[in-house]
């Protein structure tokens, strides 16, 4: 009698643990992704952002000398690097943007954006509106060719050979983002 009951109870048990099992892992899919590739949507504190663009920016280009505004020279062996982004808040409340962003490199270097007077620049801080967007329609950053708000970083030149690139967007409540930055 007792190897019948372990003959049924031990299928049992292996079925009851492989369905946990399952709901668990479909659980780990659900909700909003928190690190993401760039051109993707990551959602924090109700925001959605989105890197739309990274590239390294040319002090002697006539269209990055408009994302520059206002920088101090760059260090020896360092390059600007902009990341531009697109934010939407779909909610019908005003949130607040992220108060500043990072880079880390693979090596565990963190770099901060740099403080900004250009026209293009990340509102760092800065509120959107229920159901509005940043950059604000038909604002400069809006209307230019890139159609992103522009955070600037001074990087070195080494860091090309430290990737991945990871972009983090802090948010409420100790809640964050990570964008992997396609360089």
């Amino acid at each position: 009698m007792f190897s019948t009951h372990r003959r049924i109870a031990l299928p049992l048990l292996v079925a009851l643990m492989l369905g946990l099992l399952a709901i668990g892992v479909s659980a780990c899919g659900s909700g909003e992704p928190h690190e993401v590739e760039e051109g993707e949507v990551v959602k924090v504190g109700g925001l959605k952002y989105t890197v739309i663009f990274s590239r390294y920016l040319n002090e002697n280009d006539n269209e990055d000398v408009a994302y520059l505004k206002g920088q101090k020279p760059l260090k020896e062996d360092s390059n600007f690097f902009g990341v531009f982004l697109q934010v939407q808040n779909h909610t019908e409340g005003t949130l607040s943007l992220a108060k500043r962003l990072t880079i880390t490199d693979a090596d565990g270097n963190v770099y901060n954006a740099l403080p900004s007077e250009s026209e293009f620049a990340f509102p760092f801080g800065g509120h959107v509106e229920e159901n509005e967007q940043i950059p604000v329609d038909d604002s400069t950053a809006q209307m230019g060719a890139i159609q992103g708000s522009v955070a600037v970083f001074e990087l070195p030149e080494s860091v090309s050979g430290a990737r991945p690139l990871k972009l983090h967007i802090p948010g409420p409540l100790g809640e964050s983002g990570v964008v992997e930055i396609d360089l």
